[in-house]
């Protein structure tokens, strides 16, 4: 998977913790069997700027931890005939996900877990809502909740 991540704290995120988001998202990207050129981004924000994106996007007037923005591929307006093989070459961009490393600090130390698991957690959760799952419903969640678990615990980040 093709991974853009992008730094727009005030304090910067520790190179450790960009490689870790990098390692657990293609290791979730090999579970969903995502193409290899599949793109997305992450970018890394304080609780101002995700507050601000939140009340632009979503008109909720507060900090969030992470927010997904997924590429909506409808139809195109003409339509490129090409075979298989030529379209499978085609990028796939899924979207972008913004993370407040403040929420990450803030719900690993309330939750009592590290803060490595608190930021696997938020990035696999915006990683599956860029792909399509949900928890609006119940029969949603019941699809999303154990699928995001799973891959927390095949990776090495269980509770």
């Amino acid at each position: 998977m093709d991974l853009e991540i992008y730094d727009k704290t005030k304090d910067g995120v520790d190179e450790k913790h960009v490689e870790l988001v990098q390692n657990v998202l293609q290791f979730a990207s090999k579970q969903l069997n995502l193409k290899d050129n599949t793109e997305m981004s992450v970018t890394f924000v304080n609780n101002d700027e995700i507050k601000e994106i939140n009340s632009k996007y979503r008109g909720v007037d507060r900090a969030t931890d992470v927010i997904s923005f997924a590429i909506e591929d409808g139809e195109d307006e003409f339509p490129l005939i090409m075979d298989e093989e030529m379209a499978a070459e085609i990028p796939e961009n899924i979207g972008d996900i913004f993370v407040s490393i403040d929420k990450v600090s803030e719900q690993a130390e309330f939750l009592n877990h590290s803060y490595e698991r608190e930021l696997g957690f938020l990035v696999v959760h915006g990683f599956l809502h860029l792909n399509g799952y949900d928890h609006m419903k119940q029969e949603d969640e019941d699809v999303m909740f154990p699928l995001q678990r799973k891959i927390m615990d095949d990776y090495g980040l269980e509770r």
